[in-house]
């Protein structure tokens, strides 16, 4: 009788252990089932929002478009006029001044379209192997005349071996001079500019220094959003595109600068994408 009592405990045991399982297994489930489903909503969410910026990307694309035809019309129309006016018409200083003010914003116009369409649109990366030290050679070469030009005294340093990314080499040359520009218009008074590679544990970086003015601290949050500048010059894209190139690479643009000293743009490439 005793031993029965006994077989009956540890079945009641093992029901109840079993029943507790179960439970607990109800229960893991249904916390992972509604953590899936919220996850599930979120990102049905995120898909449409991407799809509706998409549609605005399209239209805008599209509107950038048709705004840049009649300006094309405009600018050469604008260059017709001023030969057709001769320096023998008493006119000729008054109206062929407005002429080229007309014609140098309708320019600008078409740099700051030039500039949207290149930023809305597609990326589509043509990756390929790129040797760092060697593109910063040859962006530094390129470069070199305009920072004659701006009083900045110009210098490279090499990584002390090859630096190898797969990337997009165009694209890579076109974030890099962006900073370059950047740093570059931070030195009004002229300065030095630096371009250092690196080959680091988490991937490739090419440091971009200056010893401009600095960045204020609560401007360091928005450099890199689009159309936000400091300057009075410029569209306010270059920094947001480097980012974007940057990120379509599976990489980053990190910033840090101190006020009157200067700052250290710093993108990082990752080596095995």
């Amino acid at each position: 009788m005793r031993g029965f009592a006994v077989s009956l405990q540890i079945m009641g045991w093992f029901v109840w252990g079993v029943l507790t399982g179960l439970i607990g297994a109800l229960i893991v489930s249904a916390v992972v089932g509604y953590i899936l489903f919220r996850r599930i909503q979120r990102l049905q969410v995120r898909a449409k929002r991407a799809e509706r910026l998409a549609e605005l990307g399209t239209l805008t694309g599209g509107l950038a478009h048709e705004i840049k035809n009649p300006l094309s019309t405009i600018q050469l129309n604008l260059q017709l006029l001023q030969e057709d006016i001769t320096p023998d018409n008493p006119a000729y200083s008054r109206v062929g001044n407005r002429l080229k003010i007309s014609e140098r914003e309708t320019g600008r116009l078409r740099e700051i379209l030039d500039d949207f369409l290149r930023y809305a649109g597609k990326i589509e990366l043509q990756r390929t192997k790129v040797e760092l030290n060697r593109l910063c050679e040859d962006l530094v070469d390129f470069f070199w005349p305009q920072a004659q030009v701006s009083r900045v005294q110009l210098r490279l340093k090499r990584a002390p071996a090859d630096v190898v990314v797969m990337a997009d080499e165009r694209l890579v040359k076109q974030a890099v001079l962006n900073l370059m520009l950047n740093g570059v218009q931070a030195m009004a008074n002229g300065g030095e500019l630096i371009l250092a590679v690196n080959d680091g544990d988490e991937g490739a970086v090419i440091d971009v220094i200056d010893t401009g003015s600095g960045i204020e601290p609560e401007a360091i949050s928005r450099i890199f959003d689009a159309y936000y500048s400091t300057k009075k010059s410029g569209t306010g894209l270059g920094l947001a595109m480097t980012r974007r190139i940057a990120e379509e690479h599976g990489g980053r643009v990190t910033v840090t600068s101190e006020v009157g000293k200067g700052s250290d743009f710093a993108l990082h490439l990752p080596k095995d994408a």
